[in-house]
C-alpha cells in the first residue's frame, strides 16, 4: 500500500443511548490522533453538533487538533474528501450518525466510495442497557443494526443490575446468531462511554500533543461530576484513572515461516465469535516471494494491501488480533496451524487466488472493487 488509508468508523445507536457521550471520550483520549469528526444530524437543528464541538457551523476545529463537521448524506463524500487531503493531516474519521438514521446506508456510502485515502473502520453499534427492551418496542429495525454491527457497546451498564446485564448482552448475542453468517458482533460492557480508543484505532505514530483547552459539553461535565463521585466513594486515594482494557483482548502472533494462503483464508473466512479487529502483515512466502501482506479486518470485513518488502526487512508474519471473549490460546493454535511445514507443504499457483479477492483494485492482479467485503450487507 503506497500510502497509509484512514479508518472511517460509523458510530450509530438511537436517541439516548450515549453516541456522543463516547465520542467525546473518543475525542479527550485520541491517543495523539487527529480525529475528524462528521455528525451525520438531519435536523433543522444540529444538536448533536453542537453538543460535540460546543458551537454551531459547518466545520469547526475541537481545539485539540480534531475538526467536526455537521453535514447530511448528500454532503458525506465532500466531507470525506476534505478531511482526507494531505493538508489536514487527519489520522482517523468518526461518522455519528443521527439517532434517526439507517447506519447501513453510511456503512454502504463508505464502501462505495471512490476515495482511494479512506477504509471501512467499522460500525460501531451503541445500546444503553438500561432501556433496551424499551427501545426495541419503540424502534424495532434495532435489530437489524444490532446484526449489521461490527462491534456492539453496551452502555449505561452501572444502571442496571449485573444479571440484567447479562441477560441483555444474552438476547444482543441471540440477534447476532439470527442474522447474517450466524455469529454476532463482540459486546463491550461500557459506562459513560468509556471504552479504550485502542479497539476502534491505532495510536498515532508520532508522539501525543498536549491536548489545548476546549470547551466541554454538558455530557463531559456530568460524566467528570459522576467520575468524581465514584472515585471518592470507592477508592479513595486510589488510581483514579479508568481502567478501560478489562472488557478486550489483545494477541499478538509471530510467525518466522510463510503463511499458507488457502489456509490463513480458511481462518479467516470463520473468524471466531468475538473477534474484532485483526492488523498487521502476512508473509506468503514462495507464493509471492516479492511482496509483504498487510491485512486489515474489521467485523467481517476484510483487506490486503501487498507492497514490496523493505529493504533488510526480516522476513516475518506479525498480527495483532483484538476482541471481545476470546480464546488467545486457540487463537495463537488456529495461526500455527496456518504455517507451511516444508517444501512438501508448499503453496501450488492458484493458492493466492482467496487472497487476491480482497486486495482493492488497482493494488495486485485479479482483485476486485470490493471482494466480498459488502456481502453482508
Amino acid at each position: 500500500m503506497s500510502t497509509p488509508q484512514i479508518p472511517v468508523l460509523v458510530l450509530a445507536g438511537f436517541l439516548g443511548s450515549g453516541k456522543t457521550t463516547l465520542l467525546n471520550h473518543l475525542l479527550r483520549r485520541n491517543g495523539g490522533n487527529r480525529v475528524g469528526v462528521i455528525v451525520n444530524d438531519f435536523g433543522a437543528i444540529e444538536i448533536d453538533a453542537m453538543t460535540v464541538a460546543g458551537q454551531v457551523g459547518s466545520t469547526v476545529s475541537l481545539g485539540n487538533g480534531c475538526l467536526c463537521c455537521a453535514v447530511d448524506g448528500g454532503e458525506l463524500d465532500d466531507y470525506l474528501d476534505t478531511l482526507t487531503r494531505p493538508a489536514a493531516r487527519i489520522d482517523v474519521i468518526v461518522i455519528e450518525a443521527s439517532g434517526l438514521a439507517e447506519p447501513e446506508e453510511l456503512v454502504r456510502m463508505i464502501l462505495a466510495s471512490d476515495n482511494p485515502r479512506i477504509v471501512y473502520g467499522g460500525l460501531v453499534e451503541v445500546v444503553d442497557a438500561a432501556e433496551f427492551d424499551a427501545t426495541r418496542r419503540r424502534h424495532p429495525e434495532i435489530d437489524r443494526h444490532l446484526a449489521l454491527a461490527d462491534l456492539i457497546v453496551l452502555n449505561k451498564t452501572d444502571r442496571v443490575a449485573p444479571a440484567e446485564v447479562e441477560r441483555v448482552r444474552g438476547v444482543i448475542a441471540g440477534i447476532g446468531a439470527a442474522g447474517g453468517d450466524g455469529t454476532g458482533a463482540p459486546v463491550i460492557s461500557a459506562t459513560y462511554g468509556r471504552v479504550d480508543p485502542e479497539l476502534l484505532f491505532d495510536p498515532a505514530a508520532r508522539p501525543a500533543r498536549e491536548e489545548k483547552a476546549r470547551q466541554l459539553s454538558f455530557e463531559d461535565l456530568y460524566a467528570e461530576e459522576q467520575d468524581s463521585h465514584s472515585h471518592d466513594h470507592h477508592d479513595p486515594g486510589g488510581d483514579h484513572a479508568p481502567h478501560l482494557h478489562a472488557s478486550y483482548e489483545s494477541v499478538d502472533v509471530t510467525a518466522a515461516q510463510p503463511m499458507h494462503p488457502r489456509r490463513l483464508m480458511e481462518f479467516l473466512d470463520s473468524r471466531p465469535e468475538g473477534l474484532y479487529r485483526i492488523k498487521g502483515f502476512v508473509d506468503f512466502g514462495p507464493a509471492d516471494p516479492g511482496n509483504r501482506y498487510a491485512v486489515h479486518a474489521v467485523g467481517r470485513f476484510l483487506r490486503f494491501y501487498p507492497a514490496p518488502w523493505p529493504r533488510g526487512a526480516e522476513r516475518l508474519t506479525q498480527l495483532v488480533l483484538i476482541g471481545a471473549g476470546v480464546d488467545a490460546g486457540a487463537l495463537r493454535g488456529q495461526l500455527e496451524s496456518c504455517v507451511q511445514n516444508g517444501p512438501q507443504d508448499a503453496p501450488d499457483e492458484h493458492s493466492m487466488w482467496g487472497v487476491l479477492r480482497f486486495v482493492p483494485e488497482g493494488e495486485g492482479e485479479g482483485a476486485g472493487e470490493f471482494g466480498e467485503a459488502e456481502s453482508r450487507l
